[in-house]
């Protein structure tokens, strides 16, 4: 009994030493990139795809579970960062699970340091929302709509880098 006593005691000690001290401003980046991810139904969402403001806005629809989505994020990710000064703005619209948010969505972000703005759209009406956002869509992911003011054009398909680049290319002249 003494012996177990002893053993417990040694562990409990080894275990309380060995705990590691977590950086404040570690710990409120990741408060703040979990705050940022907001859920929102459609009539949410549909004031982020009619700006009239001087940006031009590329936003991507995507899912962690789809492996063409996830394939091109990087793309979308560099185009906000390189155009940035050309006044344009990515929108990552996740159509993952309400659900997993927490388990599987914030953590890919965090993950693969995604800097553009994720939005999670939370609309079981994708009868209406879907043909919303473009009549020709037919629900398939990977989709991207890029628009400035009046000028739109909606993608239903995967990009590698230099399309994407191109087609941005297009609404900066």
């Amino acid at each position: 009994m003494v012996q177990k006593l002893i053993s417990f005691t040694l562990i409990a000690v080894f275990l309380f030493s060995c705990k590691k001290e977590i950086p404040k401003e570690a710990l409120t980046k990741e408060i703040a990139k979990i705050a940022t991810v907001k859920s929102l139904n459609y009539e949410q969402l549909k004031p982020l795809l009619e700006k009239q403001d001087d940006k031009i806005y590329v936003v991507n629809f995507w899912a962690t579970w789809c492996a063409p989505c996830v394939k091109e994020l990087p793309y979308f990710e560099k185009i906000g960062s390189e155009y940035k000064s050309k006044n344009v703005e990515v929108l990552l619209v996740s159509l993952d699970f309400p659900k997993q948010v927490s388990t599987k969505l914030i953590p890919f972000i965090n993950k693969n340091n995604i800097q553009s703005e994720v939005v999670l759209l939370d609309d079981f009406n994708e009868d209406i929302w879907i043909k919303a956002i473009d009549a020709t869509w037919s629900g398939a992911l990977p989709a991207t709509l890029i628009y400035h003011k009046n000028k739109r054009k909606f993608y239903e398909q995967t990009f590698d880098y230099e399309t994407l680049e191109n087609e941005l290319k297009q609404f900066l002249n």
